[in-house]
């Protein structure tokens, strides 16, 4: 993994947590803009699929457990899909908070797999 690139994904994610939370509990019901924040995140984690498997073959290979950082990163991959399903399929307010919430985790999942793939010895 990519530091800089981990902590903007980090960022985003936080961003896009604090907004779909804001405005599921002021009673907003989803939206291009809280769907899409997390289509950002999607979009993001895509992209870090693409790191995870380019990086080892250009010698940064990762330090913890190989299965354990895969593991994690289809979960999150999976995770915005689940969440953008549920706010389509129930539009409440309590959509956009699961929206919020899914991100949030995702942001604890990607600090999770930088510490799997840089601090942890195999």
């Amino acid at each position: 993994m990519i530091l800089w690139f981990t902590i903007v994904q980090i960022a985003v994610a936080c961003a896009a947590g604090l907004f779909c939370l804001i405005a599921g509990l002021i009673g907003r019901r989803p939206s291009d803009y809280t769907v899409g924040s997390l289509l950002l995140v999607e979009l993001l984690l895509l992209a870090q699929v693409v790191i995870g498997i380019v990086a080892p073959l250009t010698g940064n290979p990762p330090t913890g457990d190989l299965l354990e950082f895969w593991v994690y990163l289809i979960a999150a991959v999976l995770l915005p899909i689940g969440g953008i399903a549920w706010a389509l399929l129930e539009r409440g307010r309590w959509s956009t908070v699961v929206l919020g919430v899914v991100a949030i985790s995702l942001a604890i999942m990607l600090w999770r797999m930088q510490v799997i793939w840089t601090v942890q010895v195999a």
